[in-house]
């Protein structure tokens, strides 16, 4: 059975069972968190369950007059601490289940960081790069019109994620606030800045990757500018990350995209990278450097491993092979339960993806803010808050994995599904 989410890539061991869904993969988190706070098994249950669902069928007009019809979802899974927030993505095997996982992190991600959010997050199953802009325009403006009675300012607000970017938020609050009768921007977040979008959004889940990087290496006594890095997934999160570690002092030794990768054993020119890939549309064919691909990334001999592209990369054999004393989740979901104990039996510190992502939501948070205060902050502003946001998120979850003998991971996860749990209990129980 083909898993949603899991990376188009040959992998490093033939499997002799099927890997964990991505849901399965937060459920069994969650389960682990709730033993940990000694939960009964109703409050577990409504942790467990996603609060609100819509499905949408969305008929596209074809750019050659032919009709095709996709998918839809939008999926609250808790909205005790505030309005859901998650993003939107496009992509072939977008399923139902994988959008109520992607919920479920975002709940526990913004609680981590303290944000007055509840996790939600929507997609469309298509493959964005076979359709024009016209068409992804109109899909777009039809997904938003089947979903709005469950968006809003106040509701549910949007982001960019895989396969959509800031023109489509941009669709998405025109389509809204037409509907409306008036303009909304806080409907969205990742907008461009013409929109009423925040500066430094675009590169905050990068820079929180690096901000959690740093703040797990000094724990160490070991700086950014002392270790080899392999990047797995050089899109939105990855390419910018690469670049800040670069300008770090980190040596950049391979990095990976969905056609193939490159490898240099004395570290990747990574200016003339991004310029190869600005030119060509991949890293693939990068001079001076080797061909690898992703299992032989994954087992790479560097200090840092960063998995920064989809859910279930790391499984339990994959792990196996990992070398890197660190991994920090820059994507959501890339290691499976199993994965994580082998990582964990192996003495590897795994910076879970609901803290070391959450640069994103951080900045999508603050760009909500400005939205509604009809204020705008300044990108030295943004970028502090966001530094301090990340670097106290880290502390939090680095003492409570001290004090009480967890992974980073199980801290985070205490963490997060404590915040949310008190918001139900305060809240209580309606009717």
């Amino acid at each position: 059975m083909t898993v949603p989410g899991t990376p188009a890539v040959t992998p490093a061991v033939t499997p002799t069972r099927p890997v964990a869904s991505p849901l399965e993969t937060a459920q069994a988190q969650l389960s682990t968190a709730v033993k940990i706070l000694g939960y009964d098994e109703g409050l577990h249950a409504m942790l467990a369950t996603c609060r609100r669902e819509i499905n949408v069928a969305i008929p596209l007009r074809r750019d050659d007059g032919s009709t095709s019809l996709f998918r839809g979802y939008r999926i609250q899974h808790n909205i005790s601490r505030g309005p859901g927030k998650g993003g939107l993505r496009y992509a072939p095997n977008v399923d139902r289940n994988e959008i109520r996982a992607l919920a479920m992190l975002m709940t526990w991600k913004c609680a981590v960081v303290d944000l007055p959010y509840g996790g939600a997050k929507g997609g469309v199953t298509i493959d964005p790069r076979e359709y024009s802009k016209l068409e992804l325009e109109r899909v777009t403006r039809r997904y938003t019109s089947e979903i709005m009675p469950m968006i809003g300012p106040e509701r549910d607000i949007m982001a960019p994620d895989i396969g959509t970017n800031e023109q489509t938020m941009a669709w998405v609050m025109d389509t809204y606030s037409v509907n409306k009768g008036y303009t909304i921007p806080a409907v969205t977040t990742g907008k461009p800045l013409a929109m009423g979008g925040s500066l430094g959004r675009a590169t905050a889940t990068s820079r929180g990757v690096v901000h959690a990087t740093r703040a797990t290496l000094a724990d160490a006594g070991v700086t950014l500018d002392e270790v080899r890095v392999a990047v797995q997934g050089f899109g939105k999160v990855g390419s910018h990350a690469t670049r800040f570690l670069a300008e770090a002092g980190a040596k950049v030794l391979a990095v990976s995209d969905q056609y193939g990768g490159v490898h240099a054993a004395g570290g990747l020119d990574v200016p003339a990278l991004l310029e190869h890939v600005s030119e060509t549309g991949s890293v693939v064919g990068f001079p001076g450097a080797d061909p690898i691909d992703n299992p032989a990334l994954l087992a790479l001999d560097v200090d840092v491993l960063i998995p920064a592209a989809v859910e279930g990369v790391l499984t339990d054999q994959t792990a196996a092979t990992v070398k890197a004393r660190w991994v920090v989740e820059g994507a959501n979901g890339p290691t499976t339960a199993a994965g994580d104990r082998v990582l964990a039996d192996r003495g590897i510190i795994v910076v879970p993806d609901i803290l070391a992502n959450a640069g994103g939501v951080v900045v999508s948070y603050f760009e909500w803010v400005q939205a509604n205060q009809a204020y705008w902050w300044t990108e030295r502003e943004i970028e502090e808050r966001l530094e301090h946001r990340m670097l106290s998120a880290y502390s939090t979850v680095a003492q409570t994995a001290r004090a009480d003998g967890l992974t980073l991971r199980d801290a985070a996860l205490t963490i997060g599904v404590r915040r949310v749990a008190e918001a139900h209990q305060i809240r209580g129980l309606y009717p």
